[in-house]
């Protein structure tokens, strides 16, 4: 898979002559559970850039999916609901929306895939009747004629083979790589600015997964500005595709960085964990690292830092006290007590994450 030369052709994190895409604050969605209350995402703050890949990466059950289904109000209430924060795209709070007003957004301005598209189908319906609803939807005076003569399209250019043959199949009569292909379809249909890829290509060999984040950057491509948050756990695919990185861990932002960064000089010790885990060529046949333990149940998290219990450069004051998140000179974002002292900044819960390297 070829990295996105127009992404790395921009300058890592710039955002001083552009406005957000996407302008997240103190963002905070919590479960109520058995015993209390589940803080799956904590007070995290980031931007999406216009024409940007933004990737967002950690373990199952760090906050990632949470904070994508935040974004458009998808947490089901109950037992969820989101506790503060703000959401500015467009120059309005979706927060503060309407449920009309959020409805028009989704699928038309910020569409999503999920990482099981099964669950996002309709097994009832074919999914030439669920293309053609999306292209009404986003078109309301589009016959249904138009309509199908669209949605075929669609189909082929995502490459499914006999497209309109397919049009009357169901969800269960595709492959998982064909559903992730219908789905990236169904975007393309309503052409959004913003496209959120939940976990796109798990499950998926190799070759569908280059396919998929290929059909994923034309689908950005087809719109000036058009942007992508690519959450995942494959470091891979974030190092081919992302420009910039944001991982993710107990609810909370662990670090912030270019792709460059993350990859050359991880300064988190969680982030070090997850680099250190991944095959090399170089390790030759020594056993790969293993972050120790397990990632703690959200209800049992440690008082101090987050990641403290499985941390190997752990001190005293990690257990006692949360680190807040420090800018280093190079614009990197970094929540570790072992950083304080390169720090030029705290930025505490409320970070710029478009910082970038200063200028040479």
């Amino acid at each position: 898979m070829e990295r996105d030369e127009n992404a790395a052709k921009k300058p890592d994190g710039a955002a001083g002559d552009r406005a957000p895409l996407l302008s997240v604050r103190d963002l905070a969605t919590y479960f109520r559970v058995d015993g209390g209350v589940a803080k799956a995402v904590d007070g995290i703050s980031f931007d999406v850039m216009p024409g940007e890949v933004l990737g967002i990466v950690g373990e199952s059950g760090s906050g990632k999916s949470v904070a994508s289904l935040s974004i458009l109000r998808l947490i089901p209430d109950p037992p969820g609901h989101i506790a503060r924060g703000e959401i500015r795209y467009g120059g309005r709070d979706l927060l503060k929306l309407s449920y009309q007003e959020m409805r028009s957004i989704r699928g038309n301005e910020i569409a999503m895939i999920f990482q099981e598209p099964m669950t996002a189908l309709n097994p009832v319906f074919t999914i030439g009747f669920q293309l053609i609803e999306a292209l009404r939807q986003r078109h309301p005076q589009m016959s249904k004629q138009e309509a199908f003569e669209r949605a075929v399209l669609r189909l082929e250019q995502v490459k499914i083979p006999d497209a309109a043959k397919r049009m009357r199949d169901h969800p269960h009569q595709f492959s998982g790589g064909m559903r992730q292909r219908v789905m990236i379809a169904m975007a393309l249909c309503c052409n959004p600015q913003l496209l959120i890829a939940d976990e796109p290509t798990t499950a998926l060999d190799v070759t569908t997964q280059a396919q998929i984040m290929e059909l994923m950057l034309t689908l950005r491509a087809r719109r000036e500005g058009g942007s992508i948050i690519l959450i995942t756990h494959d470091l891979a695919v974030v190092a081919e595709t992302c420009r910039r990185v944001i991982v993710m861990y107990g609810g909370k932002i662990q670090e912030v960085g270019t792709v460059d960064q993350i990859f050359s000089s991880p300064r988190h010790p969680y982030t070090i964990g997850l680099l250190e885990s991944l095959p090399s060529a170089q390790r030759g046949k020594d056993r790969l690292h293993t972050i120790p333990g397990n990632v703690p149940y959200i209800m049992d998290l440690p008082t101090g830092c987050k990641f403290c219990t499985r941390c190997e450069k752990v001190i005293d004051r990690c257990h006692q006290e949360e680190p807040e998140l420090h800018q280093l000179k190079n614009g990197q974002l970094v929540r570790c007590h072992l950083v304080e002292d390169e720090a030029v900044k705290v930025s505490g819960d409320m970070p710029s994450t478009t910082t970038s390297a200063p200028a040479p």
